[in-house]
């Protein structure tokens, strides 16, 4: 004989809201939240901060200057150049100072073959050749080391002092 029928046993469903007075504040509570947010919003977004028309930063020498281009887009002819300013020659830097930013990255640890730096024997090589080859090899350059030693804006005074300092190292 086949089992009786039973309905399904479900759970039930319940709510927070219990009493109508709950039900009345959440349905007043749903409509004054959001108006009241919407209102906080508005005010902030119309507030115009602490500045009036009297303030330093509203002034039209400031505004101006804010809202100014920074640059402009020129088609057709570029305009004339303007006259390069006035320099003041710069004074010719130390043989130290020069062998210090140019030459003793190499010449201290003798990297690529450099003769190092007070390595009397090395030195003796390449003095034998005369001061004039010396200088046309830094100059020039020479193996791995580029010219002027890789600091292009040495003149060739200087870099004849640099050379006579490094030379000087070695005796």
């Amino acid at each position: 004989m086949a089992a009786p029928y039973t309905e399904p046993q479900s759970e039930e469903h319940s709510s927070f809201i219990k009493t109508p007075q709950q039900l009345v504040t959440v349905i007043v509570l749903a409509f004054v939240v959001p108006i009241a947010v919407i209102v906080m919003l508005v005010k902030l977004a119309l507030s115009g901060g602490p500045y009036d028309a009297k303030h330093p930063v509203m002034s039209d020498e400031a505004v101006a200057e804010r809202i100014k281009p920074t640059g402009k887009v020129v088609f057709g002819e570029a305009p004339a150049a303007a006259p390069a300013p006035a320099t003041v020659a710069a004074a010719p830097a130390s043989a130290k100072s020069i062998y210090d930013a140019s030459c003793a990255a190499c010449h201290t640890a003798g990297v690529a073959g450099a003769p190092k730096t007070g390595d009397k024997a090395a030195w003796a090589e390449r003095t034998k050749q005369g001061g004039d080859a010396l200088y046309s090899a830094v100059i020039k350059g020479k193996g791995a080391m580029p010219p002027k030693g890789g600091n292009a804006a040495l003149s060739d005074d200087e870099i004849k002092a640099a050379v006579d300092y490094l030379v000087g190292l070695a005796k």
